[in-house]
């Protein structure tokens, strides 16, 4: 017998509808729901565990998300037909429900957490990640999990001047802006998105217009969850042990101190040795039997008296840790050219954070190919970032690309892509070392990649700079802080990345630690940042106030030019023989696509002559006659009416009689013979395809006929 299930239906502003269904699958798990959206099925389940491991003073929460070829109506690519590791875009959605939901567990919950959230079904007409926070949230909703929510996430997009909720694949290619938003019924959480450089005041009316829609979305699950009567009492647990006399112990023995070496406006590591010294300090003044039974509880309540501090003296003295008020900036220098070998190169050091930052172009060839469930192609324009241990001097196992590292280089690539030239006929590939982190490393990330590419000579709409902001509020009073370290951001109750050009943002992230942040928080963070982007830009216009003119000698250099399409198999020839003795001749790569109709090939190399000699061999396998251009051509037939003349191999045209000179000609063969050179002039092409040829138009025009003319 078919279990009821419990369904609830959301409408989208553009009519659409979305429907929430529990009861019917994975009945085991805590909790789980079935999203669809037209033909788009997501199934999400989570599971927690009784209770907390020993040891434990964190929330295990693990997010995953994975797309099924299946649901596409399509079966893996690779050696092994089976779905593996994560995809990139899998990992960024994993990133984006996370930031979410973490925030919004009890603090002291410690129990481990394991959300899992499949694609079972795809639409073409409705994007799957746009659903995930949704499905996410409905499956804790209905479960016995304690969680503050609900909460959503939506995308919202605008073409044209208008937002719109979860675009379609196919508008998702036209937006000016396209932004992911969290948000509970009453706080935004979460923004992730980039822009064309719009106006902070535009993103906030997005945000806005999102938060609108979630609204609807968090009360359909409470509808449903109503409905559920193991969702109606939370799980009681106990996660945590404390002990309130140690607590006061610690804040009333040691926050005078740890205030004082806060305000000292010390780097990175000596203020953190100096913290370790006054906890040590205290702990050497106990007795054995007290460290054995309180040292924990005193470790842990140490960083509450951290947190207090720096908070207190932000909001009440204005200064920060490193001695800065609440709107400076870090000292920055950069340079550029730093690594010969390279292409373009830059380091771009802000404070304690250092980026190396490397600019490699290529052909289509090395775009970056991308195998998805759901999409298939290539992107020319990649970022990878990279962030050793050793930048925090740190010495921890290496274990691939992180999720962080994934999604830092994916915010930086949305910050700078869309301001490559739109003529740039290269792949670009950037790299970004952190060499040096104390907070804001993604953004020097920015900072350092267009310097690099300006370095590399790649023509750039604008140059773009980035920021991270901060936030201390105690519910009264608050303060956006500016470019923040990473105390700062560990301590504070925001973390807001913006990067943009002098016009307007190009991308955002931002997650949110408290609840109730207010749109006037919001906007006057949005302006401080505006201030704060546009002197770092100043500073990197000192090393570099223009794009390079020329690519470096070592850079590849690259010709294009489209061709019809039956000329594509020609120029490939009979098992790719004609292409590669082109190459082999000429010690260029040659590479052909066709797009729309049309051969867009593509010639690199180091040497420009021999690019050209390699142009004209193509040029000679794929002849366009141009109305209007002129042509050495020879002889091939004379007949009475005219001459056939071959502009190119296999390529002819008639030169009428008529049109051989001004003078009456009566016989052909007394100006031409066949195997004569002669330049003509392309007249006309007819339907037919035909082409009219003139050799008189290239002469000089008899006095008397010009003389008629003039009467």
């Amino acid at each position: 017998m078919i279990p009821k299930a419990i369904i609830e239906t959301i409408t989208l502003p553009d009519g659409r509808e979305i429907t929430l269904e529990t009861g019917k699958l994975a009945k085991q798990a805590d909790g789980s729901v079935v999203v669809k959206c037209g033909g788009t099925m997501l199934l999400a389940t989570v599971v927690s565990s009784k209770e907390a491991k020993e040891g434990i003073d964190f929330l295990p929460l693990t997010v995953d998300y994975r797309e099924k070829f299946a649901a596409n109506g399509r079966v893996p690519g690779g050696f092994l037909k089976r779905e593996g590791r994560p995809s990139d875009n899998e990992i960024l959605t994993m990133r984006l429900i996370d930031r979410v939901l973490r925030p919004l567990f009890p603090k002291d919950y410690h129990a481990e957490i394991q959300l899992m959230i499949q694609m079972i079904s795809y639409d073409p007409e409705v994007e799957a990640t746009s659903l995930t926070g949704l499905a996410a949230s409905a499956a804790i909703a209905v479960s016995d999990i304690p969680f503050d929510g609900p909460i959503s996430e939506v995308r919202v997009g605008r073409i044209n001047g208008e937002l719109i909720i979860n675009p379609t694949p196919a508008q998702i290619e036209n937006l000016e802006v396209d932004m992911v938003i969290g948000a509970s019924s009453d706080s935004v959480v979460m923004v992730e998105g980039e822009m064309q450089e719009i106006s902070e005041e535009e993103m906030v009316e997005a945000i806005k217009f999102a938060h609108d829609a979630i609204k609807v979305q968090i009360e359909a699950q409470e509808r449903m969850a109503a409905q559920v009567p193991s969702s109606k009492n939370k799980r009681e647990y106990s996660h945590e042990v404390h002990n309130e006399e140690v607590r006061e112990d610690v804040m009333a023995a040691t926050y005078d101190k740890v205030y004082e070496v806060a305000k000292s406006g010390l780097a990175k590591h000596e203020r953190s040795a100096g913290f370790k010294a006054v906890l040590n300090e205290y702990l050497e003044g106990k007795d054995e039997t007290w460290l054995d039974e309180n040292t924990d509880f005193a470790k842990r309540y140490f960083h509450d008296v951290e947190y207090k501090a720096m908070r207190s003296m932000v909001l009440n003295d204005g200064q920060r840790l490193d001695g800065r008020d609440t709107t400076e900036v870090r000292s920055i220098w950069s340079e550029v050219d730093y690594l010969p070998g390279a292409h373009g190169s830059a380091v771009f050091t802000r404070g304690e954070t250092q980026s190396l930052t490397t600019v490699t172009l290529g052909t289509s060839l090395d775009a970056n190919r991308i195998d998805d469930a759901t999409f298939t192609g290539e992107e020319k324009f990649y970022l990878h970032y990279n962030f050793p241990p050793f930048s925090t001097g740190e010495a921890r196992p290496i274990r691939g690309v992180s999720r962080r590292e994934v999604g830092h280089g994916n915010l930086a690539q949305r910050a700078l892509y869309q301001m490559v030239h739109p003529d740039n006929p290269y792949t670009i590939r950037v790299v970004s070392d952190i060499l040096e982190s104390n907070g804001s490393s993604s953004m020097a990330t920015v900072c350092a990649g267009t310097l690099a590419m300006m370095d590399a000579g790649i023509q750039m709409v604008r140059p773009v700079s980035g920021i991270a902001m901060g936030l201390i509020s105690d519910g009264e009073k608050y303060a956006v802080l500016s470019d923040i370290l990473g105390d700062e951001d560990h301590l504070g109750d925001m973390d807001f990345k913006v990067t943009g050009t002098e016009n307007g943002i190009t991308a955002c992230q931002m997650d949110i630690k408290i609840k109730g942040l207010s749109y006037e928080i919001l906007v006057n963070a949005l302006k401080q940042s505006r201030e704060g982007r546009m002197h770092i830009l100043g500073e990197m216009l000192k090393t570099m106030p223009k794009t390079r003119e020329q690519l470096k000698p070592n850079a590849p250099k690259i010709m294009t030019l489209t061709v019809k399409k039956e000329f594509i198999g020609p120029i490939i020839g009979p098992g790719g023989k004609n292409i590669q003795g082109i190459q082999a001749d000429t010690s260029t790569t040659v590479t052909i696509e066709e797009i729309e109709e049309r051969g867009h090939i593509e010639i690199s190399g180091k040497d420009y002559d021999m690019m050209n000699k390699a142009l004209e061999m193509i040029r000679a396998i794929a002849f366009e006659p141009e109305v209007g251009e002129t042509y050495e051509g020879i002889v091939r037939g004379v007949q009475t009416y005219g001459a056939f003349i071959e502009i190119a191999p296999k390529v002819q045209g008639l030169l009428h009689i008529s049109e051989i000179d001004w003078t009456r000609i009566k016989n052909v063969e007394d100006v031409l013979k066949e195997g004569d050179k002669v330049r003509v002039k392309l007249l006309e092409v007819d339907k037919a395809g035909k082409m009219k040829l003139s050799r008189k138009v290239l002469l000089p025009r008899p006095e008397k006929d010009t003389e008629k003319q003039e009467d």
